[in-house]
């Protein structure tokens, strides 16, 4: 995968409501939920949709908040990767 430009990055952004560009080096979400069993389900099919993508958050959660970033590591930054995964991960909400 090659590592996406400024401006194609943000350009994709407009249309990814809640994601944001972390210094070009991963794009970031954080979500909150009624409480930590919403919170729990929506890692776990998230969880479902990385796995079968090959493609695996940064991620961590408190209670009911879940905190996601989506960098390709290999590339050194965001890649389609991130863009289509976060994409996946929205159409979950």
């Amino acid at each position: 995968m090659t590592r996406l430009d400024t401006d194609t990055i943000e350009s994709a952004l407009e249309s990814l409501d809640g994601w944001r560009n972390k210094d070009s080096d991963a794009i970031v979400r954080a979500f909150k939920f009624k409480d930590f069993s919403a919170a729990f389900g929506f890692m776990s099919r998230v969880a479902l949709l990385a796995e079968a993508a090959n493609h695996h958050p940064d991620w961590s959660n408190s209670y009911n908040r879940v905190d996601i970033a989506l960098s390709t590591h290999d590339a050194g930054g965001i890649t389609q990767k991130d863009l289509d995964l976060a994409r996946a991960i929205n159409a979950l909400l």
